[in-house]
């Protein structure tokens, strides 16, 4: 009976919510990584900085793999924003070293074309954001120097469901503008 138990606590999803990165309504701080993508390809860059000059929209994604749904995710992204304001989606892969080449094709082959993607060389992520590590993909959605959205996933919950939840709370950054 104990070894019954057992199996079902091991093989049952988790019933709590994945929790990772920046809560609502405090601020992302800066952070640099290595662009694999686009006309900074190869330097290290921080968007944040750049977003935050001005009070930018923004949205970043910390990811631990690569996946289909996660190109899906950001080629969605790239079409929600109004360029107009400057909004901006990147996304930033944690890894023990980056391999700029692999990320690249994989962009590449995601049809991703305005949203840049890179390396962050630590699976643990920017201490600051505390990113939670049962977290594969995290999302924040900051505007004004504050964080207005927060989404995060373990590994294989990241599906059209949750990218349409993602798309719901784009909005948010335009309120006001």
């Amino acid at each position: 009976m104990i070894s019954l138990t057992l199996t079902l606590a091991l093989t049952l999803p988790p019933s709590d919510p994945c929790v990772s990165g920046v809560p609502v309504g405090k601020r992302p701080g800066p952070y640099s990584f290595l662009v694999a993508t686009g006309p900074q390809r190869g330097q290290q860059t921080c968007y944040v900085c750049e977003q935050h000059d001005g009070g930018k929209p923004g949205v970043v994604v910390f990811a631990r793999s690569l996946s289909d749904p996660l190109g899906k995710l950001l080629v969605k992204l790239d079409a929600a924003g109004k360029k107009d304001t400057g909004y901006k989606a990147w996304m930033t892969l944690l890894t023990e070293s980056a391999d700029l080449d692999a990320l690249a094709k994989w962009s590449q082959g995601q049809g991703l074309k305005g949203v840049p993607v890179g390396a962050f060389e630590n699976p643990d992520g920017p201490p600051a954001y505390k990113l939670g590590p049962d977290a594969d993909v995290t999302v924040m959605l900051f505007v004004k120097e504050k964080v207005v959205a927060n989404f995060a996933f373990r590994a294989g919950e990241l599906d059209d469901k949750a990218v349409d939840a993602i798309l719901k709370a784009v909005p948010k950054l335009f309120e006001g503008r």
